[in-house]
């Protein structure tokens, strides 16, 4: 559920800091990359170690390491992190946060953020009822800092009342909504086509492609990282999926993508056509292996059926409709022609020309070209990558 997700664990100096081990062990269980900064008291109270191996990182503690005196960048950690969560936090950490006070390295991490900021309060119950408290709190909730209320119970004071650090299973369930509530294609269903198809010659031989996958597997994850429900619809390859909002249709020939195509687009938000589906395929195929003779063998084939165009001529007001085009020549216009013919909303554009793109490799370039003949060009990246700027563009069309 956080898979991937980018977190930096705050730790102040309370006697509820043995709960942030649990914390930083249920936040690695679901997937995160958690960074553990803790105040120079916090490790009066647990010790780094302990949590070094809970996060599988390094924990910063202090500006300097002192064996090698190399800088801890806050401005770094600032850029890096998706959330900055610190629990236990107290009143004293509170009051220096609500001022700009930062005269540690959680503090001025705090002060370098880019992301959202959650804190977890622990103290005794008068202190946290007490003015001040109450007055810093709202301060931070007017920058945008999200409150995760004490509960009340028995604190190390012997008193009752609120002030108790919410128990880690609970923050943990908080932080697992926040970050559904981001994901910004919620309820969403998109159909995703990936993979080459096989036209079948025989039992043994077919006609293909080269095309691996990786592109429509990774925009795929990238859909569902996001929250849509995505269908795969997935010729012959040898990936897999890891997203459990991904329901993944093996299909072979380009027949069995255009019916499982047309059949889950009727109940679709949109579909994405990243396939590479064959052209052409055999006017029949042979039910036995073909032996090799002394003649040439002549063998027929007749194109296939247009999925895209399909698709988009059947497409609703309210649904859209993605293609992609593998060019050679005259990339720009051609692609241009395909928005029209097959009523695209955009095209994401590959061209033989440049290296590192297209089938087999890891990386792609690609450009954008929507239906209002706007172009974009981005750089060589990886397919994730280049994922997220599709997803985008996807999200940039729900608005």
């Amino acid at each position: 559920m956080l898979k991937g997700k980018k977190i930096i664990l705050g730790v102040t100096g309370s006697i509820a800091a043995y709960k942030s081990a649990s914390l930083v062990r249920l936040l690695v269980k679901q997937g995160a990359i958690v960074k553990v900064v803790m105040t120079p008291l916090a490790k009066e109270f647990i010790t780094p170690v302990t949590m070094a191996t809970l996060s599988q990182n390094t924990v910063l503690c202090d500006f300097f390491n002192h064996d090698d005196g190399k800088w801890n960048s806050h401005v770094d950690l600032g850029i890096w992190a998706d959330l900055m969560l610190i629990a236990p936090i107290t009143a004293n950490t509170i009051a220096k946060m609500a001022n700009g006070v930062c005269d540690n390295l959680l503090l001025t991490t705090y002060l370098s953020v880019r992301c959202p900021v959650i804190i977890a309060p622990a103290m005794d119950f008068d202190m946290f009822k007490h003015p001040a408290t109450i007055n810093n709190i709202k301060t931070l909730q007017s920058y945008g800092n999200i409150i995760i209320e004490p509960s009340e119970g028995e604190l190390a004071s012997g008193l009752h009342g609120k002030g108790r650090m919410e128990e880690p299973e609970i923050i943990l369930k908080k932080i697992v909504s926040f970050f559904d509530s981001k994901k910004k294609l919620n309820s969403k269903k998109i159909i995703v086509t990936a993979g080459p198809t096989h036209e079948s010659i025989d039992p043994v031989r077919f006609v293909g492609n080269y095309s691996s996958g990786k592109m429509g597997y990774a925009i795929a994850e990238e859909l569902a990282n996001n929250g849509a429900d995505v269908i795969l619809i997935s010729g012959p390859v040898s990936l897999t999926t890891k997203n459990q909002n991904i329901i993944k249709i093996d299909v072979k020939s380009a027949q069995e993508m255009y019916e499982a195509s047309i059949k889950y687009f009727k109940n679709a938000d949109g579909a994405i056509m990243a396939a590479a589906v064959a052209d052409f395929t055999p006017t029949s195929a042979l039910d036995n292996k073909l032996k090799r003779g002394e003649n040439n063998l002549n063998l027929e084939l007749k194109p296939t059926k247009d999925i895209a165009g399909e698709l988009g001529r059947c497409k609703k007001d309210n649904q859209f409709l993605i293609g992609f085009a593998l060019e050679s020549n005259n990339e720009i216009e051609n692609a241009k022609q395909k928005i029209i013919k097959k009523n695209l909303d955009f095209i994401v554009l590959n061209s033989l020309q440049d290296k590192g793109s297209g089938f087999l490799f890891d990386t792609n370039k690609i450009t954008i070209i929507d239906n209002n003949n706007k172009i974009e060009k981005f750089k060589l990246k990886l397919k994730t990558e280049v994922a997220k700027d599709i997803v985008n563009k996807v999200i940039e069309l729900k608005k």
